[in-house]
C-alpha cells in the first residue's frame, strides 16, 4: 500500500513540475520586448527650431550654474564665511546648523541685492520679454548693475592682478574691463574682507578662553577641560552684548555703504 502511495505522489509531482515548466516557457514567449530609444537630429530646413533648442539648452546650463553665480557675484560669500568663523569662535560645533546659517545668509543676500536685481529686471528682462530690445542688449543691461555692485566692493589691487594675468593691454576705462575679470577679483576681495572680520571675531573669545584656562590652572583643576567652562560663558557674553544684532548690523553697513 505504501508503495502505491509513493508511486501516486511521484506521478503527481511530475505532473505539477511539467505544468510549471510549460507555464514558464509560455510566459517567456509572451513577454513583450522593450521599445528602442533613439535620439537623432532632423536634417530639415527648420533652422529656427534648431536654434530654439540650442537656446533652451543654454538656459538649462545657466540654471544649473545659478548657485555658483549667486556665490561669485553677490555678497553671499562674505556673509557665510563670517557666520562660519563666528560659530568656530563660539565653539558651539554644529549650532546653529548649516541649513540655518545658509538660509539666513541667502535672505540677507537677497535683501542687499534687491535693488540690483530690480534694476536688472527693469532694464533687461522686462524689455526683452516685451520684444523691445534684443537678447544681447538684454544680457548687457542685466549684467551692468551687477558689475557696478562688484566694482564698488573690489580692491583696485585685486582688479589689477587679474587684468595683468589676462595678458591683455591695460584698459583705458573701467568699462573696458571684462566681466570675467571683475568676478574673480571681486571674489577674492570678499574673501579677504570676510577673513579680516573673522579674525576680529576670534580675538575676544580667545582672550576669554585664556582667562578661563589660567583660572583653572591656578585652582589646580588640571583635569577639567577649559572649553567646558568657557563655552556657556561665551554664549552668555554673546547674548548680553546682542551679538547677532551687532554682527549683522556691521555686515550690512559694510556692504551697503
Amino acid at each position: 500500500m505504501l508503495r502505491y502511495k509513493s508511486i501516486i505522489i511521484s506521478v503527481v509531482l511530475g505532473l505539477l513540475l511539467s505544468i510549471a515548466l510549460a507555464e514558464t516557457a509560455k510566459a517567456q514567449q509572451t513577454v513583450p520586448s522593450l521599445p528602442r530609444l533613439s535620439i537623432s537630429v532632423d536634417n530639415s530646413d527648420k533652422k529656427n527650431d534648431f536654434s530654439m533648442n540650442i537656446q533652451i539648452l543654454l538656459i538649462m546650463t545657466v540654471l544649473t550654474l545659478a548657485p555658483s553665480l549667486l556665490i561669485m557675484m553677490t555678497c553671499f560669500t562674505r556673509i557665510i564665511v563670517v557666520f562660519h568663523f563666528l560659530r568656530m569662535a563660539l565653539g558651539t560645533q554644529t549650532q546653529p546648523p548649516n541649513q540655518m546659517l545658509i538660509g539666513l545668509a541667502l535672505f540677507l543676500t537677497f535683501f542687499v541685492m534687491q535693488p540690483v536685481m530690480d534694476q536688472a529686471n527693469r532694464e533687461g528682462l522686462q524689455p526683452y520679454m516685451k520684444d523691445e530690445i534684443s537678447q544681447s542688449q538684454a544680457v548687457d543691461n542685466m549684467i551692468t548693475p551687477f558689475r557696478a555692485f562688484m566694482l564698488k566692493h573690489t580692491r583696485e589691487q585685486d582688479l589689477k592682478l587679474f587684468i595683468k594675468l589676462s595678458g591683455k593691454d591695460k584698459p583705458k576705462d573701467i568699462t573696458e574691463v571684462s566681466t570675467w575679470t571683475v568676478i574673480p577679483a571681486y571674489s577674492i576681495s570678499e574673501l579677504r574682507m570676510a577673513f579680516q572680520i573673522g579674525f576680529l571675531l576670534f580675538i575676544p573669545f580667545i582672550v576669554l578662553d585664556m582667562v578661563i584656562a589660567s583660572i583653572l590652572m591656578a585652582l589646580g583643576m588640571f583635569l577639567l577641560p577649559p572649553q567646558l567652562i568657557s563655552l556657556p560663558i561665551k554664549i552668555l557674553l554673546f547674548i548680553l552684548v546682542d551679538g547677532w544684532y551687532l554682527i549683522i548690523e556691521s555686515l550690512m553697513k559694510g556692504i551697503l555703504k
